[in-house]
């Protein structure tokens, strides 16, 4: 069952309101839902609302790894170096590619220019020692990532013993230390209310090309502005937070990749693919859901059925229209196969969550040898937001044994719910694990097929440990309609907030006690027609408040769910462009005589923000106090929910990070010691995370690092305090050659990111995340 979280009555500032109308004359909800969602800043609605009005920031930004980028790719031009793009297989990594891939052929030759995706079903994401090696007998001299790379130090040093210079532009977990790369670009060095900080692969990609035209203005014979479709494809398909200039490029994108559907190959910049990707999925690319709904699905599921995707940049940057309508068709089947495998997968899933004790159950975690990789990731998306819980799903299917005694490999994919920080939740159980790695809503994992029982139960008990007993899923909606309110009107109204995804979600509307008529469901039909195995049913809605019905559709279920008696139902509103009509997807229903789940306004706590200031130790009695900076949004979390069951504000009042980086961390702990081994003192956990100012899992994660280069730990009989013995020294040595150092690095490198990220990070995107 889920509740709904109903909004709360804001009294907006008249100003406020006359700022928008400024805008958007005809408004009955813009400016409460600009105002819900934090968006309180007059001075800032106009570069929100409308890409005109914004200033967007340059690549100089990145400082001196964006000019020794530059400098470098200028030498390869000079000396007629061969260079490699390295991508990712997902819809960002694709479009990052191609960006890179259109972009580059401006500056270097294009016969020395290539570029490489790894195989989804067969390699994982990153680069891999196979690949470089494959890269050196090709004579390849300078490799550019894109969406990948900061975390693999180890093939970049590899790369470069074999003399491959390495660029990384890349958006996701920083090296605990700089690898030996010619430049890291890499918008997580920059402060978190920057507004590049979210930028995603594609965007990254597109920054690099940005001052490669700035810094050589006259030599691209194209302008920049062609590859600002596939900046929007990559954007809204990964999911990144879109505020400051990713919503921008979003804007602007949007803008391009509508043109595409002019289908006119005498169009500047018309890419063919992009626009038959268009006429199949029958969308106009005017909107931000034509990308989620429509392209990026597409562009996926290359991988998830081919495991190779390479075609996929073919397809979007060729100009051979016959090449393009086949590579368009193939995706398209590839589509169509991926919605009937998923489809099985989920019904699979569903049989086996129905075995477990959900009361007792907090992350679902599952494995079989028959379920396809490609398409864990969106199964447990689903089978998550069903249950209101996180979910682990993962495969040996791809796993080819031909030795008995080798240890299975079990691979897969992870998705969150909202407030459960899945990296750090699957983070704290990596001593058991192979690879990982993602971020707080999704991630992608290995692990030994023997260590599954074992991870199964700790991440449920650290889960437990953390948040105690999930609540049931609670939708939160935004606006309360009736059935005579839906339709163009304020379809166009809803969608002046686009571009909409992480931080300023689509906005759920709620159609209370309404009959619903007419159900039919059948399966959808592909480009030819054909019957596809995925369900939908479409039906129509009707209360009170009219006589007429408006269309909605129901995916995934089946016309004998529809309840026959009148109900509460959460909506998004869209538009079909094939049947030229406004219409509504559910996203859930809850029969109106059940209403009593329906949640009346839950207190939101206000958020003060004293981390730059000195207040009275008086003026925190009425207030739930953040002293100490979070290392996670779980530690927030517990927080906020303690403001909102008293009804107080909740403030935050912890002072600066330290400035520190791993390294000297590392530093720190090995001065310690060898302190304790020379003086035989004994010591405690609390008192080395007090001493090192990190958590108690880094602290952890550093004994092991110490045992592991020749110190001793013996605990004493209390089990609190231990002793160290032993002369382990890291001087002169290779990190590379301590794997369990390097662990520790990683760790307190996330971890410092994350406090300096809990430092600055701007309180409307917590007002976001937090509810």
């Amino acid at each position: 069952m889920v509740n709904f979280q109903l909004p709360l009555s804001p009294t907006i500032p008249t100003i406020f309101i006359q700022a928008v109308r400024q805008l958007w004359p005809v408004d009955r909800y813009l400016s409460q839902l600009l105002w819900q969602r934090g968006i309180q800043d007059i001075d800032i609605i106009p570069g929100y609302l409308q890409a005109d009005h914004y200033q967007p920031t340059g690549p100089e930004a990145f400082g001196v790894e964006m000019q020794q980028a530059i400098d470098r790719i200028k030498q390869a031009r000079d000396q007629q170096e061969q260079v490699l793009i390295w991508g990712d297989f997902d819809a960002d990594g694709i479009t990052a590619t191609s960006v890179l891939w259109d972009g580059l052929r401006q500056f270097v030759n294009p016969d020395l220019l290539s570029y490489y995706i790894p195989d989804r079903l067969k390699e994982s994401h990153g680069l891999n020692l196979v690949g470089i090696d494959r890269l050196y007998q090709q004579g390849i001299t300078l490799m550019i990532t894109c969406d990948t790379g900061s975390t693999n130090p180890t093939e970049i040093a590899y790369a470069q013993t074999l003399g491959i210079d390495t660029i990384v532009t890349d958006h996701h977990t920083l090296p605990a230390i700089r690898p030996p790369v010619a430049a890291i670009i890499n918008p997580r060095y920059l402060a978190a209310d920057h507004p590049l900080f979210h930028l995603s692969g594609v965007a990254v990609a597109y920054k690099l090309i940005e001052a490669l035209y700035m810094a050589l203005p006259n030599i691209p014979a194209q302008p920049l502005e062609y590859l600002l479709d596939l900046v929007a494809i990559g954007l809204v398909a990964d999911l990144v937070q879109l505020s400051g200039d990713c919503r921008y490029l979003a804007q602007i994108g949007i803008q391009r990749l509508q043109l595409q559907n002019t289908k006119n190959p005498q169009l500047p910049g018309y890419r063919p693919g992009v626009a038959k990707l268009l006429e199949l999925c029958k969308r106009t690319g005017d909107r931000p859901m034509d990308i989620s709904f429509g392209i990026a699905p597409r562009i996926n599921a290359i991988s998830r059925i081919h495991g190779d995707a390479s075609f996929g940049v073919q397809l979007l940057t060729s100009q051979d229209e016959a090449i393009c309508y086949e590579l368009a068709i193939l995706t398209e089947q590839a589509n169509a196969r991926r919605k009937e495998v998923q489809k099985n997968v989920v019904a699979e899933v569903q049989q086996r969550v129905a075995a477990l004790d959900l009361s007792t159950t907090g992350v679902i975690v599952l494995v079989d040898n028959n379920w396809s990789p490609g398409v864990l990731g969106l199964v447990a998306g689903q089978i998550a937001q069903t249950y209101g819980k996180p979910t682990i799903l993962l495969s040996t299917a791809q796993e080819e044994v031909t030795d008995p005694s080798t240890p299975l490999l079990a691979r897969g994919s992870a998705r969150s719910i909202q407030n459960v920080d899945l990296y750090q939740l699957v983070k704290s159980q990596e001593h058991l694990l192979n690879s990982f790695g993602g971020h707080p809503f999704a991630a992608g994992l290995s692990i030994l097929a023997d260590n599954l029982p074992l991870f199964t139960e700790a991440i449920n008990q650290q889960l437990r440990q953390t948040i105690g007993q999930l609540p049931p899923p609670v939708l939160s909606i935004d606006l309360i309609v009736t059935v005579a309110e839906l339709g163009k009107a304020l379809f166009d109204e809803l969608k002046i907030l686009e571009p909409c995804g992480m931080g300023n979600p689509v906005p759920q509307l709620l159609v209370k006690n309404c009959q619903l008529l007419n159900a039919r469901n059948a399966n959808i039909k592909d480009f030819k027609g054909n019957k596809i195995q995925y369900i939908k049913t479409d039906l129509q809605i009707t209360d009170d408040s009219t006589t007429e019905t408006f269309p909605v559709v129901w995916w995934g279920h089946y016309s004998d769910e529809v309840p026959t008696v009148p109900c509460d139902l959460a909506i998004e509103l869209d538009y079909n462009n094939y049947k030229n009509r406004c219409e509504a997807r559910i996203i859930a229903l809850v029969p109106t005589v059940t209403s009593a789940v329906v949640t009346t306004d839950r207190y939101r706590p206000e958020i003060l923000d004293f981390r730059h200031g000195v207040h009275p130790d008086s003026l925190f009695e009425s207030l739930v106090l953040v002293s100490e900076c979070p290392c996670c949004w779980e530690e927030l979390i517990v927080k906020y929910t303690e403001a909102s069951q008293q009804q107080k504000s909740l403030a935050l009042a912890y002072p600066a990070p330290t400035p520190q980086t791993a390294v000297t961390v590392l530093e720190q702990l090995l001065g310690i010691a060898k302190f304790l081994a020379r003086t035989g003192q004994p010591v405690t956990i609390n008192q080395l995370q007090k001493q090192l100012g990190i958590s108690d899992r880094s602290i952890r994660s550093g004994l092991n690092g110490l045992e592991s280069i020749g110190f001793e730990l013996i605990l004493a009989l209390d089990q609190q305090q231990f002793k160290v013995k032993g002369t382990g020294d890291l001087s002169n040595l290779l990190l590379q050659n301590f794997p369990k150092i390097q662990d520790f690095l990683a760790v307190v490198a996330e971890e410092l990111f994350t406090v300096q990220y809990f430092w600055q990070v701007p309180i409307p995107t917590l007002r976001s995340v937090l509810g």
